[in-house]
């Protein structure tokens, strides 16, 4: 019998892995709450897919998304980044990623952990909605518009209010899974 997954992945090996592995499973881990700020962030005005298909050039040119290392990237990482092929070469882009890993880490200092702060936006527990199919899924919502306007506050970069939402949902804040989707109880 065939599972039933979220019509947004639907034949896609990547994208269907990536769906029943990953997405909407809830994070408390600093390190991997980064990685997917980061890559949310290289997103932004493009295909989830493109950035999940060179997430692991993403990995490799970001030092495996250790933002401390990353806060303290000088204008010739820049540089190289930029010539680098395998990932999203937006010189924006990338110097958000410096900007956003010290501002993480001040974060850190102030809550005791990013998963705290953020967590804390849902009262600790993932949000489940009830949609019956993924084309009604918000791009965004009053929480996002809020998540975003205090990281904005905070010095994050490339952070509007649906590049916040998709955070939400890659790192299970909110369940979007389609009710009818085999992954919408077990996460």
């Amino acid at each position: 019998m065939t599972k039933h997954r979220c019509g947004w992945c639907a034949g896609d090996e990547l994208y269907e892995a990536y769906h029943d592995l990953e997405w909407g499973v809830p994070v408390y881990d600093d390190h991997q709450l980064f990685e997917f700020l980061i890559l949310e962030t290289f997103q932004a005005g493009l295909s989830w897919i493109t950035v999940l298909r060179k997430r692991e050039n993403f990995r490799d040119a970001f030092d495996n998304f250790e933002y401390k290392k990353i806060a303290q990237y000088n204008q010739d990482k820049v540089d190289e980044l930029l010539q680098n092929a395998g990932i999203i070469r937006n010189k924006l882009k990338v110097k958000a990623t410096i900007t956003n890993a010290q501002a993480f880490i001040k974060v850190q200092e102030e809550f005791g952990s990013f998963s705290k702060y953020i967590w804390d936006f849902v009262d600790g527990k993932p949000i489940k909605n009830k949609l019956k199919h993924y084309k009604d899924t918000p791009a965004n919502t009053p929480l996002s518009d809020a998540l975003s306007k205090d990281l904005k506050k905070r010095g994050f970069k490339f952070v509007g209010s649906t590049v916040v939402y998709a955070h939400m949902q890659a790192t299970g804040m909110v369940n979007d899974h389609e009710v009818s989707c085999f992954r919408y109880n077990e996460v």
